[in-house]
């Protein structure tokens, strides 16, 4: 088995005894070795216990258990999820000096209870405040289909190291688009689930009315595998309804009684002409001519600023106080600016993110999906800090989750897919009422077998 093979692939392999799990484990550990050190994607690899875990799970295959759907599958986890053993470093060297976690997260042992196998924690932004994948401390993440251009973060590592095929999957946060930009930089398919659906327990937070767990993945069955493992309740997560929606059946249905329609207005301003004509081709594939407007989603990004910078601040302000020289210094003056946001402003942007949910979710009586880019452009060069957006040289880090933050400011259910161009990957997204994942699922699918949508994985020589 190799770099290419799918997580399904690699399970129904192992089940049927074509290979064997210490064998998968081993080729991922090669890989790994190969190519980590240009690509900057593991934080740490765990081989010593992925070996373990091989072996053990070979035993059980060999006397004939079916050890679950992800039978012998590596997986890696962005390294602000525990890993028991280690520091939940979040990509931060203040981190470092936390006691281990003392066991696994809850998402790890739900995979790994399906047979899958922990390989190692994954590259990110410093506290997920990131849209870049460069990190002052550990280095940039680089995009494997361009090792001269951006991962995107936070989830930089995470999606890198799937899009490289050093790991089919990998678990991922999203406050503000650092699933899906990630996804769509490195050419994967990556899910944001409805906040609430997936726990968030055992893992470092950012802003905890924003953040989101969720999986990468290079084709829609493996995502949907994944995703539906990862479900289930959680009391140490208050916001964790515990609803449990099984997607992996859905694959073949079909889209014909989906409504369908693009977004316009906010969302069809400010791309570049690829990011355009990817988003028309998948609207084109499937069959969609109608638009429909997100009214106020430029307010709403502005809101979500607010609130994000005013909640990551209060959650660092005794690192700011005590160790400020120790932050990566393109986070640290954000986190400063908000902690000095006045309270009514944070009030108003709350205030409003109640009414602008209840306006986007009145769209979703006569539409069931809603196409939209993911990102303005394509992944930048790694040294690249402007970008120009409606005419303007902006900066890139501020401006490339202006299609996604008024997304997560609301709790929206979206999957990223892969647009396949001559040159770097496209993301779109696709975009659903709460708890409609199953919706989204269908449309991936539906794209995939038309060959509209696909994740190629990187040529690494």
């Amino acid at each position: 088995m190799n770099g290419a093979n799918s997580a399904l692939d690699i399970a129904d392999a192992v089940r049927t005894r074509q290979t064997t799990v210490t064998a998968v484990v081993q080729s991922t550990l090669d890989r790994i070795g190969q190519h980590n050190t240009a690509l900057n994607h593991f934080s740490e690899v765990l081989a010593n216990r992925a070996l373990a875990r091989a072996a053990a799970l070979d035993i059980r295959v060999d006397a004939g258990e079916d050890v679950g759907a992800l039978a012998g599958v590596p997986f890696g986890v962005k390294n602000l999820v525990d890993i028991e053993g280690l520091p939940t470093i979040a990509g931060s060297i203040i981190n470092r000096d936390r006691a281990p976690a003392q066991h696994d997260s809850i998402l790890v042992k739900r995979l790994e209870a399906a047979g899958a196998v922990l390989v190692g924690a994954l590259h990110m932004g410093e506290y997920a405040y990131d849209f870049t994948g460069r990190n002052a401390h550990y280095g940039p993440a680089r995009n494997p289909h361009d090792t001269t251009r951006m991962t995107a973060g936070s989830s930089s590592g995470v999606a890198g190291a799937v899009a490289a095929g050093l790991v089919p999957l990998s678990i991922g946060s999203d406050t503000n688009g650092s699933i899906r930009v990630p996804a769509a930089f490195c050419g994967l398919f990556g899910l944001k689930p409805t906040y609430g659906r997936i726990t968030r327990a055992d893992s470092f937070p950012f802003v905890a009315s924003l953040d989101h767990m969720g999986p990468f993945a290079r084709s829609v069955a493996d995502l949907a595998a994944m995703y539906d493992l990862m479900q289930g309740g959680d009391d140490r997560d208050p916001a964790c309804v515990g609803s449990v929606d099984v997607v992996g059946d859905a694959l073949t249905e079909g889209v014909d009684d989906l409504r369908l329609a693009v977004a316009g207005g906010y969302f069809a301003r400010g791309a570049r002409l690829e990011v355009t004509a990817a988003v028309a081709s998948v609207a084109k594939a499937l069959g969609s001519n109608d638009l429909v407007e997100i009214e106020g989603a430029e307010r709403a990004r502005a809101a979500a600023f607010l609130i994000t910078a005013v909640e990551g601040a209060n959650l660092h302000l005794g690192r700011l106080r005590e160790r400020a020289a120790d932050f990566d210094p393109e986070v640290r003056p954000r986190l400063i600016a908000g902690a000095m946001v006045p309270g009514s402003w944070y009030v108003e942007a709350q205030r409003y993110r109640r009414r602008f949910r209840a306006g986007v979710l009145s769209t979703f009586r006569d539409v069931d999906v809603i196409i939209a880019p993911t990102a303005p452009l394509s992944a930048p060069r790694l040294d690249q800090v402007t970008m120009e957006l409606d005419g303007r040289d902006v900066s890139i880090r501020a401006h490339m989750g202006i299609y996604t933050q008024p997304l997560s400011f609301i709790g929206l259910p979206v999957l990223n897919v892969p647009v396949a161009v001559d040159g770097m990957p496209i993301g779109v997204q696709l975009i659903g009422a709460p708890w409609n994942e199953r919706a989204l699922f269908r449309v991936a699918a539906h794209l995939e077998r038309l060959g509209a949508v696909r994740a190629p994985i990187a040529s690494l020589g």
